[in-house]
Order: C-alpha cells, then sequence, then structure tokens
C-alpha cells in the first residue's frame, strides 16, 4: 500500500512570496523612515499584549512539552519519517551537530553567563539576591529558559513538518499541516497565509538571533584588538557574515551547512573545555549536578508560573521574551531539523531532539555561568558590573577572571569570537534556506539565487533593527511576531493529530519486520 496521495500541486505558490516580502519591506521602509518611531511604538504595542502573553504564552508551551513527551513514549513511537523500512539520512553525530548549531548556539554564547548573572541579583523566586540561594535558583531558571521546554517548541513544529513530508507525500510546508482538517483548500489561500506567516515569525526571530550575534561580535573584537564599539561595529559585522552566510547557503546543506556546523560542535568543545579546566572544575560539576536536580524538581512549578501576583516585568522581560523567541524561530528551526531527520523514528526523533541538546545546554550553562557565579560567591566578583555595563561582555569578563596566563586567555577569547561568528554563520544560512523551501512549496533544493536573496534580506532587517534600538527592540518585534504563528501551531498540531488516528499502534505484532504503512486519506475528514 502506498503510504499517501499526492494532493497538491507541483507549481511553485506566488501569493506566500508576495505576502512575506511585502511585510517585510513594509516594515524596513518604516524602520528606516522613522527609526526612532519605530522603536518607541513596538515597545508600546509589547506593553500592551503583555498581558495576553504572559499567560498564552505559558499555557501554549506547557501544553506542546507535554505532547511531545506522549509522542515519544505513547502509541505512535514507532510511526517513520519516511517508509516503514527507511533508514536515518544522517549518522548520529552529524545529524546532532546540525541540530544543535541550527537552534540555540548563538543565543547561548550571549545568555549562558549574562542570564544567570542576572537571576542571580534578583528573581521572583527568592527574597534577596546575590546569595547562594540566589545563584541556586539562577541556575535553575536558565536551565528552565534554555532547556525541555524551549526543545518541545521546536521539536513539535519539526515532526509535524517531518510527518507531513515524509510520511504523507505533502509539502515540507506549515500548510500541508491543515490537510486532515481542510483538505485540498489547506493548498489553497489559507494555507498560502499560513505559510507567509510562518515566513514572517522566521524572519523576525532570525533577526533577534542575528542582531545578538552582531552585538557579542562587536565586543568579542574590542577585547581581542581594541576596536571601538559601536553600532557602525555591528553593522560591519552583520554585512561580513551576511556575505560569508549567502555563499553557504548557495552551497547547500551537504557542504555548506554540513561543514559549518560541524565545525561549531569542535570548537564549543575547545570553549567549555577550556572554562573546565581553567575554572574551579570541582564546583562547576556539582553546580550541574545539584542545579539539575533543583531543574527538574521545580519544573512544573516554573512551567506554569505566570507572575499573576508579582508586580513587576520579571515574567515580560524573561519568560515571556523566551517563549516568543522559541516560537517565532520554531518555523525555521523546525524544518531545518525536519530537512535533516528523515528515516527516523518519532522515539527517536523526539528523545534525540528533546533531550540531547537540553544535556549540552546544561553543561555548557553550568560550565559558563557557574564559573561566573563561582567568582561572585568566593572570588574577587566584578561580573555582576560588567553585565550591568555590557550584557554582551559577559563571557569576556568571565574569561578574565579565570586568571589564565595571557596568551591562553587570548586564545580562549578568540575561540568564543570565532565561534559566535561560525554559530551567526550557521544560523544566517540555515535561516536563508528554510524560508526558501516553505516559499517555494517544499522544494528542498531552492534556487540558488532566491537563496542568496533571502540571506542579503535577513541581514538586512537584522541591521534596520539594530539601527532602531538595539536589542531592546530585537525583544519586542520577536515577542509580537510570534503571536500569529503560536495561533498556526495549534492549527498544526490539530491536523497532526487527526493524521495521526489513521497510523498503526506503536508496537508491530510479534514476528513483524516493519510497521504496516500509514493508511491514505482523500480529504479532510479523513474518509
Amino acid at each position: 500500500m502506498d503510504q499517501s496521495t499526492t494532493v497538491h500541486s507541483d507549481s511553485t505558490p506566488i501569493l506566500p512570496s508576495v505576502l512575506a516580502v511585502g511585510a517585510i519591506a513594509a516594515t524596513l521602509l518604516v524602520a528606516l523612515l522613522w527609526t526612532d518611531r519605530f522603536g518607541a511604538v513596538l515597545e508600546a504595542a509589547s506593553a500592551v499584549a503583555d498581558p495576553l502573553l504572559r499567560w498564552w504564552y505559558v499555557a501554549l508551551v506547557a501544553f506542546l512539552t507535554a505532547l511531545i513527551v506522549w509522542l515519544g513514549l505513547g502509541r505512535y513511537k514507532n510511526v517513520r519519517l519516511g517508509r516503514d523500512d527507511e533508514q536515518p539520512e544522517y549518522s548520529l553525530l552529524p545529524w546532532l551537530a546540525m541540530l544543535f548549531a541550527a537552534g540555540t548556539g548563538v543565543g547561548l554564547l550571549f545568555w549562558s553567563i549574562a542570564e544567570p548573572i542576572s537571576h542571580f541579583q534578583g528573581n521572583p523566586f527568592v527574597q534577596e539576591g546575590l546569595t547562594p540561594q540566589a545563584a541556586s535558583v539562577a541556575v535553575q531558571l536558565s536551565f528552565f529558559h534554555w532547556g525541555l521546554n524551549g526543545w518541545a517548541i521546536f521539536a513539535t513544529v519539526a515532526l509535524i513538518f517531518a510527518y507531513f513530508s515524509y510520511r504523507r507525500d505533502l509539502p515540507l510546508a506549515p500548510s500541508s499541516a491543515l490537510y486532515p482538517v481542510l483538505g485540498e483548500r489547506a493548498f489553497g489561500v489559507l494555507g498560502q497565509v499560513v505559510d507567509a506567516l510562518a515566513v514572517f515569525a522566521t524572519v523576525f526571530g532570525l533577526a533577534t538571533t542575528l542582531g545578538l550575534g552582531a552585538r557579542q561580535t562587536g565586543t568579542g573584537l574590542t577585547w581581542l584588538f581594541g576596536v571601538s564599539g559601536s553600532t557602525t561595529v555591528e553593522l560591519l559585522v552583520v554585512g561580513v557574515v551576511t556575505a560569508v552566510a549567502t555563499v553557504s547557503v548557495v552551497s547547500g546543506v551537504r557542504r555548506g551547512v554540513k561543514v559549518l556546523s560541524e565545525l561549531n560542535l569542535w570548537l564549543t568543545v575547545v570553549l567549555l573545555a577550556g572554562f573546565l579546566v581553567l575554572g574551579p572544575a570541582g564546583y562547576l560539576v556539582g553546580l550541574l549536578v545539584q542545579e539539575t536536580g533543583g531543574y527538574l524538581d521545580n519544573l512544573l512549578s516554573m512551567t506554569f508560573y505566570v507572575g499573576a501576583n508579582e508586580p513587576g516585568t520579571w515574567q515580560s522581560t524573561w519568560t515571556v521574551f523566551f517563549w516568543g523567541w522559541w516560537i517565532a524561530w520554531s518555523p525555521f528551526v523546525g524544518l531545518f531539523i525536519a530537512r535533516i531527520s528523515r528515516g527516523r523514528t518519532l522515539r527517536e526523533f523526539v528523545f534525540g531532539v528533546l533531550l540531547l541538546p537540553t544535556l549540552v545546554t546544561f553543561v555548557w550553562i553550568a560550565l559558563m555561568g557557574g564559573t561566573a557565579l563561582h567568582g561572585e560567591l568566593f572570588g574577587s566578583g566584578g561580573i555582576v558590573d560588567a553585565v550591568n555595563e555590557d550584557v554582551a561582555g559577559a563571557v569576556f569578563a568571565t574569561i578574565e577572571h579565570l586568571r589564565a596566563p595571557w596568551p591562553i586567555e587570548i586564545a580562549l577569547g578568540g575561540v568564543a569570537t570565532l565561534l559566535i561568528s561560525v554559530y551567526f554563520i550557521t544560523s544566517a544560512d540555515s535561516g536563508a534556506l528554510v524560508i526558501n523551501i516553505i516559499l517555494s512549496g517544499g522544494n528542498l533544493e531552492p534556487p540558488r539565487p532566491a537563496r542568496a536573496a533571502w540571506a542579503v534580506g535577513n541581514g538586512a532587517l537584522t541591521a534596520v533593527l539594530l539601527l532602531a534600538g538595539g536589542i531592546a527592540v530585537l525583544q519586542d518585534a520577536v515577542i509580537l511576531a510570534a503571536l500569529p504563528f503560536s495561533l498556526v501551531i495549534v492549527l498544526m498540531v490539530w491536523g497532526f493529530v487527526r493524521a495521526l488516528h489513521r497510523e498503526p499502534l506503536a508496537a508491530p505484532r510479534e514476528g513483524c519486520k516493519h510497521q504496516r504503512a500509514a493508511e491514505p486519506w482523500t480529504g479532510a475528514d479523513g474518509e
């Protein structure tokens, strides 16, 4: 039996490109003509939406976390993303390298020290900041914002993309998930609007990532070479990285993106090993073990915390921002993960995407953030002041705190700056590739001129948002851009669950080599 019935047109849809390009071009034009006012309007709009987003993003992420765990453990865990006898396209190590590099590398380098140090100074879960208790909670909160819940967003969107493309032979695009609900109309105007919303969210999620990377790369250049830190330097960094990313994305996944992703992995190992060897190794390992337990113990309460009874902006500044960023970023990361995950079962996919990056993230935060916290609790301090002065300088202030010999200190700072740049490039080229796949109706090898154009366009938007107000504007933009796509995710999950009802149970019969194939459908009702 065939796995599916192909129902979609082979022609490339035009409407998603028109809508996405039009909306982004309008944003660029307004931001360029009224730069200061643009930033103020975004800030005001974010403040108006904040009461809704405080509970909506929290509730949605909690639901997706429960859903993805059920998919990995439940009745459909042996369903394969492809034919029943299909093997994974990539072996484990390259798959994990691309998975992580396209996901959170730039953000982790930016926040792995800055976030724990910020929470260490005060958060809603402690009565007094700058204490040992505050340090423990700071690490747990950082684990929370970068751990299972965030990766559950990526895993859910990626799994839906991969299932409908490889199992049901539909385009690798968000609109395909609506087919069990809408039938042929999923590939009409409504479906194309959904794809355009995905691209819109992706572009702003990517711009936030690239903006943070540009800011930290500029700080690294200042630290290494004494280059005067300024917006001009950040814009030059964006320009250079955009050029390199354009070359990489034109060369395709197997050459450009794959090679850069593996380079990211080894540079990350070198950087983290440097912190472990030069830092307080016993304290760092103990912190990792202790706060992993604390994180698991408090996961449920952190997951559902909305700050309903506490005044202030902590929830909006941190959890709402991070969930908005992950949601906006999910079409990009989700589609890229789907692109490299053909042939894996739901169980392999879920626990690969959910657990392994989370484990690496915990080690990363414990080693780098833990070194900074150790310096504040038991050393000479100064990292809190450095972070408060320039959040992008947290990594370099902590490297100085290690008190390593000058050549080693410079080498470690150089590795950090290079790693930021390579992660930056990987996110930029992967993002351009994913946008083109969506806009080309799921074509896994979109035209090279289009890839190059979107790589340049993403760089241009990042530059404009930096001019409009830097990190604060990037945060407001991504929080708002994520809202419409959060509704799309709900529709995608609805369609996905309906489609799974036509799959066999998880465990094949005794003695059977393979599961039977999924039953085809021919309409929205699944009949």
